[in-house]
């Protein structure tokens, strides 16, 4: 029974005329050779798909979906090589849906009206149309816009492919039309699976030893496809070629750089760990973050800016030096470039996680800008007000203050919120490092504030 239209030009593996929904899970007759190993290792049921149980058992959300044969439009959103095509491929085939496939990387609205068109064409004829979106988030708002009359009522069911987090690239329209699922990176025994696979259809281990076999599954980075390509090249050698080591199989096969996109999720996943991981006084993890984002091409600058923010929000008064120390790790990388200069970032990492940890300024100047825009224009007490004209002297500014370096202690006592406002605490020092000293002294100052207020008659 045929479940798929003519290819449209916008996908590189797209199905032929007479083919059907899963035309490219079943493989010819006679093994060809010259298709990716990748392509034909591709799984031809939902049941061979590897690490996405969690959505594909049979109890999970994908998995109950299919066993009732009632899709809803979703959206999968996961790494590369996590199976994202060839599932939408397989649901269509498990649940008779012609497939239409699209690339929003190489389509337009012409593109999109004729999928509509012919979506509603066999709709009439009784025939339902399972549209695969790939890279979906490349569509801008007004393209996502038109999915919306045909998902809602049912002319399509949606399967969306995404690497890119979806609550900031999706329209919220589509998103509430929609359900999201996380395709997981493909953990070590589900990449073993795919290796043993790759050796059983091709009749041959692969010349790799111990070591290195855990090596080549490191290197695939949690990406099937990745590491059937690598597979590929190692069977491509010639035969009789001995056991390749770690180093004798990084000269056969290049390392990519890690999954990292500085614009977009990875990018404030990873920043979020670096800071979760100093506040949490762990630098080793610290470090770990850090050499994850240096290595996947982050701006060591940001890096830097960060770093500085942190020791103000998080360390404070705890330790005032920690924003020296922060900056200067900017100013040494400013200097020196990378690499060298990477390692004044680390060695600021390290001070800030270990440094005693306070964020009272921060909350206390939180509570300062929330009492600010309560009270509006209040003025200053007129005390502490500077009275360069005859007029303003008449008017009080400046009477009766009080010079605090030439009072008992050092210290008037007076008053400096504004008259109408009364007196509020912001700042509450922790016991943590130098803030510990800073808090004595804020309590010995606020019993001179009420022994002069209210003198002691006796």
């Amino acid at each position: 029974m045929d479940h798929s239209e003519p290819a449209l030009a916008l996908f590189d593996d797209d199905p032929g005329p007479d083919s059907t929904g899963a035309s490219d899970t079943t493989g010819p007759a006679v093994e060809d050779l010259s298709r990716p190993l990748a392509d034909r290792l591709r799984p031809r049921t939902l049941g061979q798909v590897v690490g996405q149980e969690h959505l594909l058992g049979d109890e999970a959300p994908i998995g109950r979906m299919v066993k009732r044969q009632h899709l809803v439009s979703m959206v999968l959103w996961g790494p590369p090589g996590c199976g994202k095509t060839t599932i939408a491929r397989l649901l269509a085939d498990a649940t008779g849906l012609v497939f239409a496939p699209l690339s929003a990387t190489f389509s337009g609205v012409a593109d999109l009206r004729r999928v509509f068109r012919d979506a509603e064409q066999r709709r009439a004829r009784g025939r339902g149309t399972l549209l695969f979106v790939d890279e979906i988030h490349r569509f801008n708002r007004a393209q996502q816009d038109s999915f919306l009359p045909y998902v809602e009522d049912g002319t399509v069911v949606l399967v969306g492919a995404t690497t890119e987090n979806p609550s900031f690239e999706l329209n919220g329209a589509l998103l509430s039309r929609s359900q999201v699922f996380v395709l997981r990176r493909l953990d070590e025994q589900a990449l073993q699976t795919l290796m043993s696979r790759a050796e059983e259809l091709t009749g041959r281990r692969l010349p790799l030893t111990g070591e290195a076999r855990q090596a080549l599954l490191a290197l695939a980075d949690g990406d099937g496809r990745y590491l059937l390509n690598m597979a590929e090249q190692l069977h491509s050698l010639p035969t009789g070629t001995g056991p390749l080591d770690v180093a004798g199989l990084a000269r056969q096969v290049q390392q990519r750089a890690p999954l990292y996109d500085k614009a977009q999720e990875g990018h404030y996943n990873l920043i979020s760990a670096l800071h979760k991981a100093m506040r949490g006084c762990d630098p080793d993890a610290a470090l770990y973050w850090l050499a994850r984002m240096l290595e996947g091409g982050e701006d060591p600058l940001f890096i830097a800016r960060r770093l500085v923010r942190f020791a103000g929000e998080d360390v404070g008064m705890a330790d005032p030096s920690a924003v020296q120390q922060a900056l200067a790790a900017w100013d040494v990388y400013e200097r020196l470039g990378s690499p060298e200069g990477e390692l004044a970032l680390a060695q600021a990492v390290v001070y800030l996680a270990t440094a005693p940890k306070s964020v009272a300024v921060y909350r206390g100047f939180g509570a300062a800008g929330r009492s600010a825009r309560r009270t509006g224009s209040l003025m200053p007490p007129p005390h502490i007000l500077n009275a360069p004209t005859r007029l303003m002297k008449n008017l009080g500014y400046g009477k009766g203050y009080q010079y605090d370096p030439d009072a008992p202690d050092g210290f008037s006592g007076a008053e400096y919120f504004p008259e109408d406002m009364g007196r509020e605490t912001y700042y509450r020092p922790t016991e943590h490092g130098h803030e510990a000293e800073v808090g004595r002294r804020l309590k010995h100052w606020a019993r001179l504030r009420a022994q002069r207020r209210h003198p002691d008659p006796g």
